[in-house]
């Protein structure tokens, strides 16, 4: 039988609850025009992402879709990552439909276990307005803030 791949050449992996379920990381079981469609049209953080950019996103991440039993691919994460020392979790979301059944919480927490991903010692996020989804899942405010920097296009310091 062949066994699915992941991104960076490690073996796709998948969970599963009682309740059908399930978290994968197929890249062939991500619904593209689904998590296009929400990214661009629904997502505060990522307002008419083109296409293109969603592909390339997803060619340097590690991908996770959440499948329900009769409805497909109903939520969507991805891991930006070097495998080795540091995971970003973004982009992720749970359709309408299913909300309030603990799914991201639980894309959140059992994304750590990738084998993949066993090394990484530092795993970030940021969001608005899911702090609470996050802590169920183990993720903690920043310890000492003043040490972490941001730059984003178009404020002070971007000279493209």
């Amino acid at each position: 039988m062949h066994e699915a791949m992941g991104q960076a050449g490690f073996p796709a992996e998948e969970w599963r609850r009682d309740d059908g379920y399930a978290i994968s990381t197929d890249p062939a079981r991500i619904d593209r025009s689904e998590v296009a469609r929400f990214l661009a049209g629904e997502a505060y953080w990522t307002p008419g992402l083109p296409p293109e950019l969603l592909e390339r996103a997803l060619a340097h991440s590690l991908p996770a879709g959440i499948h329900a039993p009769a409805d497909g691919m109903v939520g969507f994460g991805r891991v930006v990552t070097d495998y080795t020392a540091f995971a970003y979790l973004r982009d992720v979301f749970v359709l309408p439909a299913h909300r309030g059944r603990g799914l991201a919480t639980w894309l959140a927490t059992v994304i750590r276990s990738h084998p993949a991903l066993a090394t990484v010692g530092t795993w970030m996020l940021a969001t608005r307005d899911a702090h609470g989804v996050y802590a169920r899942a183990g993720f903690r405010p920043v310890p000492n803030p003043e040490f972490y920097m941001s730059l984003r296009r178009g404020e002070g310091g971007d000279r493209s």
